[in-house]
C-alpha cells in the first residue's frame, strides 16, 4: 500500500519528504472554486470547510487509486472578523489581503484527510493563530517585489518557512499546521496503520 498526497503543494510535500516519509504527489484536479461557492452558499463554517476540500481532494485521488491511502489537505485563513481569505489570485489580490491582515490576528486551519478505496478514514483538523505585524506599504511592495508570484497559491499570502515570516509578530500552534498540514496527528495515523514503524 501506498501513500499518495493529493496534491503538488511544495510546502506539504516537503514536510513529507523531510519526515522522511515514502509518497506519491497527484494534484486531485478538484474544483475548488466551484465546492468552496457550494459550501458558502449554506453557510458552512470555515473549519468545516477546510474538512470539506481535504475529503474532496483525498476522495478525487483515491477514486483513481483504490488501494492506496490517499492524504487531502487543505488550508484557510479567517481573519478576527469572520472574512476568509482564498489564494490571491492577482498580485493586486495579494497586496489587498496583506492590508486587510496587517496589525491583526487571523485563523490559519489546515485540515488533513486520509481516504482509502474512495471513502474517508479518517480526518484532522488543527487551527493555529497568527499576529501580522503592522505592515507599511514600502514593505508591502517590497514583498510582493520578491515573492510574487511565487506566493499566488499560498493563502495568507506568505511562506513562513521563508521571507514571509517577516509578516508576524507571535505566533501560536504547531509550525506544521502553519505550513499547510498537521502532520504530527497525520503520522500518527499512518503508524497506526503501519506505513510507519510504531
Amino acid at each position: 500500500m501506498r501513500l499518495i498526497l493529493a496534491s503538488n503543494s511544495a510546502s506539504r510535500k516537503a514536510m513529507l519528504t523531510d519526515a522522511g516519509i515514502p509518497f506519491a504527489a497527484e494534484a486531485s484536479g478538484a474544483d475548488e472554486d466551484a465546492a468552496k461557492a457550494a459550501l458558502a452558499e449554506v453557510g458552512t463554517s470555515a473549519r468545516d470547510t477546510a474538512d470539506a476540500l481535504a475529503e474532496l481532494k483525498a476522495i478525487k485521488v483515491s477514486m483513481r487509486h483504490p488501494s492506496d491511502l490517499v492524504l487531502g489537505s487543505d488550508s484557510i485563513v479567517v481573519l478576527d472578523d469572520g472574512t476568509i481569505l482564498d489564494k490571491p489570485a492577482t498580485r493586486d489580490d495579494a497586496e489587498r489581503h496583506l492590508n486587510a491582515m496587517s496589525g491583526k490576528t487571523h485563523r490559519l486551519i489546515s485540515a488533513a484527510v486520509v481516504a482509502e478505496a474512495g471513502r474517508p478514514v479518517w480526518r484532522h483538523v488543527d487551527i493555529a493563530k497568527l499576529q501580522v505585524r503592522a505592515l507599511s506599504d514600502d514593505f508591502i511592495r517590497t514583498y510582493l517585489d520578491a515573492e510574487w508570484p511565487a506566493i499566488a497559491g499560498c493563502v495568507g499570502c506568505f511562506r513562513i518557512e521563508g521571507p514571509g515570516v517577516q509578516l508576524f509578530a507571535r505566533t501560536e500552534g504547531s509550525h506544521f499546521t502553519i505550513l499547510g498540514m498537521p502532520l504530527l496527528p497525520v503520522l500518527d495515523f499512518l503508524r497506526v496503520r503501519g506505513i510507519l514503524a510504531s
